[in-house]
């Protein structure tokens, strides 16, 4: 008999879930469902074990065949219990969703927040690469994760570790600094995410050079505008490169300051900027921001042929590698022999 563990990465718009077998390799298909988080937990156990039926079907097995889960939330938790409400429903804050989950499906069940899943899946997608990892996410918000060299999952001590858009950015706009989508002022998700596009495409604006620029004579909300900002930028639109050069600028400032921290060797950067055709232009924005403000121990040895010590790249996982990485923390949880 062979042994089969799911990965459930719950998301404010869809959950994905993915089923690998005890090597890690995959035993079905994907599975994308819409989420409704904000019905509240029970309403999401339905869909988590809906979903689990389906790869069940597909790999030719039953859904007690499968022998431990892995579960991330878009929320921080420790030790299986949500502490904040992000995305979710009110009724997930303060409650053990591990514990509730296991008890529901009678199997062992790892949780932890997505961006940890994100970062151990990258980790696990680069069987060549032993050294650590530190994996950011721009967003609506921007999360972060690190594994560190053999594989350990660095969650801290209560599971909060990684928060990369907490990291202090002493940069002004207008005279002021930036306020991050909950509140606080002078930190790198301020600059940094969707929230921050939305300020900043609307100070571009009301700059008399963009007057005539489509977006200045829509009629849209703000919020729309902002979807639409990816669209130009592939276009080559002016305003729309200079707001991502300015992203670009900070994360790269941001990551030399964190590389000093964690010396993680390796930093992938996930989220949907990874699939836009100016990826390499963004990278390479984000890079000069990291040679401007890393040390230079952080950027290279100062012994020859003088490697670089830290690289930064694009992530490789995709929409699936939280669903991975929590299948493959589930695989922890079931001794077994191959």
């Amino acid at each position: 008999m062979k042994n089969y563990f799911a990965g459930l990465d719950i998301g404010g718009t869809t959950i994905k879930c993915m089923l690998l077998d005890s090597e890690g390799e995959s035993a079905a298909e994907l599975i994308e469902v819409r989420s409704h988080v904000k019905e509240g937990y029970s309403r999401t156990f339905e869909q988590l074990r809906y979903a689990m039926s389906k790869l069940a079907e597909q790999a030719g097995i039953t859904i007690e065949d499968i022998n431990a889960v892995g579960l991330d939330v878009p929320a921080p938790c420790s030790n299986g219990v949500v502490w904040g409400k992000a995305n979710l429903g009110d009724d997930w804050v303060g409650t053990d969703i591990r514990g509730e989950f296991s008890k529901l499906i009678g199997k062992p069940v790892f949780m932890t927040n997505d961006c940890n899943a994100a970062a151990f899946g990258e980790w696990m997608y680069r069987p060549e690469h032993h050294g650590g990892l530190l994996y950011v996410a721009p967003g609506t918000g921007l999360g972060g994760g690190m594994v560190l060299s053999g594989g350990h999952l660095y969650e801290g001590s209560n599971g909060l570790a990684v928060e990369v858009g907490d990291l202090s950015v002493p940069r002004f706009e207008n005279g002021e600094l930036p306020i991050d989508g909950r509140g606080r002022s002078g930190c790198m998700e301020g600059w940094v995410s969707l929230m921050a596009l939305r300020r900043q495409l609307a100070a571009a604006l009301e700059n008399p050079e963009y007057s005539q620029h489509p977006l200045a004579r829509s009629d849209a909300p703000i919020s729309e505008k902002a979807f639409q900002v990816r669209d130009y930028a592939e276009e080559g639109d002016k305003l729309a490169k200079e707001i991502f050069a300015l992203q670009a600028n900070v994360l790269g400032h941001g990551l030399g300051d964190l590389a000093s921290i964690l010396d993680p060797g390796l930093i992938t950067i996930g989220g949907g900027l990874s699939e836009t055709g100016f990826r390499d232009w963004f990278l390479d924005e984000v890079k000069k921001g990291f040679a401007e403000r890393a040390m230079p121990p952080y950027q290279r040895s100062p012994l020859p042929p003088h490697t670089p010590t830290t690289v930064i790249e694009w992530a490789v996982g995709g929409d699936g590698a939280a669903a991975y990485g929590s299948a493959r923390k589930a695989i922890e949880l079931v001794p077994f022999e191959n």
